[in-house]
């Protein structure tokens, strides 16, 4: 039998606490903001997620998810609301609310929120601790979203970035 987990509350939001299952609101769970990145709420606690990551991330026009990046690993993702500029593999692509994009392992990409508002975006990838690349590409240069060196870890590639802090969720979605 699996234990349910805890759920803290903390002046951010509820966090999971240790192992076992649990249900979480996305309005009540403690989200993260990057003045770079945007924000987004990962439902993970102390204890990450070993074999599939989930989260929902909300950019605003021109504001990327993260950096353009390929990896060993597939990722998926659902456009919930607002629009989008798929970069993958050089190219741009637009994205508007229910398109989907699969995304297998080592395919170069990122989103970038587009259109006159938020772009609230679900994305799931399997994880392992293998290969990460973060490429040197105009098209991501053009769009804030790239390397300038190449890089093959989070911390070189993100050296620049703004800080991620805690932050409760903002109604500003509904």
């Amino acid at each position: 039998m699996v234990d349910e987990a805890k759920l803290r509350q903390t002046e951010n939001g509820l966090v999971p606490e240790g192992e076992g299952w649990y249900v979480l609101n996305a309005r009540e769970a403690q989200w993260l903001d990057n003045a770079d990145f945007g924000r987004g709420v990962t439902f993970e606690g102390d204890a990450r997620f070993p074999a599939l990551g989930i989260n929902i991330s909300v950019v605003q026009p021109g504001q990327p998810l993260c950096m353009y990046h390929g990896e060993d690993e597939q990722e998926d993702f659902l456009v919930l609301s607002g629009e989008g500029l798929l970069l993958v593999e050089g190219e741009e692509r637009p994205l508007r609310q229910w398109d989907f994009f699969h995304c297998p392992a080592w395919t170069q990409h990122v989103i970038v929120g587009a259109g006159e508002g938020p772009c609230v975006v679900l994305a799931v990838g399997t994880r392992t601790d293998g290969g990460l690349l973060y490429p040197v590409a105009e098209v991501a240069l053009k769009h804030g979203a790239g390397v300038r060196e190449e890089a093959t870890e989070g911390k070189q590639a993100y050296a620049e970035s703004a800080k991620t802090t805690e932050t409760p969720y903002r109604g500003d979605l509904e």
